[in-house]
């Protein structure tokens, strides 16, 4: 069975020259919308998807059907999966059912993936090279150093959390974390300095030997 899809972005347009071309071209069934392609929900297009059988065709203009290179590619490759076939409406190089066209398709997927590694390659150097500038990524912090020193010093002084919280405007679970990472470095640094202790006695001890 030759599926068909149409879809236009608005209501203002006209579903009637997509129906009348999918017709001619062969569709027995159509599935239509208007729906904006930047949507991912589209409930004509799922439904269309659905109702795809191993030998079936569906019959789409490309930018109809998907909003880029790597949506098309993975719209194609479900079609793909249940064993039907796709045709684009003017595109003749985009026809699964022949060999030529599943050549082009191919070669398309290639170019897109090196294309995604290329942006990936190119974000990554991005990165590293802010790093060095020292950039900081992620969340912007809540307190400054100084802010969070002043902080622990009053928590440690016994001051209320919710009242140093309010001085600086932020919830008391964040000076409660400020307090609790300040006593875990404490007890690290204890430990640290205890085990070196250790290890320069030990040390004395064996020269002395």
């Amino acid at each position: 069975m030759i599926v068909g899809y149409a879809r236009v972005s608005t209501d203002g347009q006209s579903l009637e020259a997509q129906h009348t071309a999918l017709a001619a071209a062969g569709a027995e069934r159509v599935f239509a919308e208007k729906q904006s392609g930047v949507k991912t929900d589209r409930a004509a297009l799922a439904r269309c998807m659905r109702s795809l059988e191993a030998g079936d065709v569906l019959l789409v203009t490309i930018d109809r059907l998907a909003r880029g290179t790597r949506d098309l590619l993975n719209t194609l490759a479900a079609i793909g999966e249940v064993g039907a076939s796709f045709k684009s409406l003017g595109d003749p190089w985009a026809d699964t059912t022949t060999p030529h066209g599943r050549l082009m398709l191919t070669v398309l997927g290639g170019l897109a993936e090196f294309e995604r590694h290329l942006i990936l390659a190119r974000t990554n150097e991005g990165r590293e090279r802010a790093k060095a500038r020292g950039v900081r990524f992620g969340r912007k912090l809540k307190l400054t150093k100084h802010q969070q020193q002043e902080a622990i010093a009053r928590r440690e002084a016994g001051e209320a959390l919710t009242e140093i919280a309010r001085t600086y405007a932020v919830s008391h679970s964040t000076i409660s974390r400020l307090a609790s990472g300040a006593r875990e470095s404490l007890i690290c640094n204890s430990l640290d300095n205890s085990i070196s202790g250790q290890r320069i006695g030990l040390w004395k001890f064996h020269n002395l030997k």
